[in-house]
């Protein structure tokens, strides 16, 4: 006779935290998508799926030394002391059956050579922009333009940075008509989560009918 784990057996994980209800009932598959963030160096990647990840997030922080002097620019974040130097990776559920893996890449230019690898099989990116740095997320649209992997805009809100409206941001980045722009902040989860969302709902438009 086949064994089998009754539910109330099932009502939490390893770590205490209770499961969700695709968890719970093993004929229930979820859905499961990847999703990509990315953006120029310090523009909140790595904060954005720390605030986000139901599960404790991989990091590859470096700590930064003499040699990133004249390559990396900390004008704009000088207490800034690691860097991602492979990629950030969490997973949150939403909707119950909606699970998103979330992928940030490193935003230096040297480590641009892992973006193919990372971006297959996503369904969406998030462009990370900083207003005070704008011409740092022009390598991420122009990647994404090419591949034609659906996107968005989240601008990180920074304390003590002007603050601009879509308009003048969509403006600036030259970004299409079809393309949300969100102002956003990487630090608060609700955000996040409604940033994540638009993704989701711009990768569901863009897919063929």
């Amino acid at each position: 006779m086949d064994s089998v784990v009754s539910e109330p057996l099932l009502s939490a994980d390893t770590d205490g935290e209770p499961l969700k209800a695709w968890q719970r009932d093993r004929t229930r598959a979820p859905v499961a998508t990847k999703i990509v963030v990315a953006g120029g160096f310090g523009v909140g990647k790595t904060t954005l799926v720390k605030a986000v990840s139901e599960i404790e997030p991989l990091q590859t922080e470096a700590l930064m030394t003499e040699a990133s002097v004249g390559t990396d620019d900390l004008s704009a974040t000088p207490e800034k002391t690691t860097t991602t130097v492979a990629m950030d990776y969490g997973r949150i559920t939403l909707d119950d059956d909606l699970v998103l893996y979330l992928f940030g890449t490193p935003g230096q230019q040297r480590f641009w050579f892992m973006w193919d690898d990372l971006v297959r099989g996503a369904i969406g990116a998030v462009v990370l922009a900083d207003t005070r740095r704008l011409a740092e997320c022009f390598p991420a649209l122009d990647y994404f333009e090419s591949c034609g992997l659906p996107y968005i805009v989240a601008v990180n809100h920074f304390d003590g940075s002007e603050r601009f409206d879509e308009a003048d941001v969509r403006d600036a980045l030259t970004v299409p008509p079809h393309v949300p722009i969100l102002i956003m902040d990487a630090r608060h989860r609700i955000s996040v989560v409604e940033t994540l969302l638009a993704v989701v709902r711009q990768a569901l438009e863009s897919s063929p009918a």
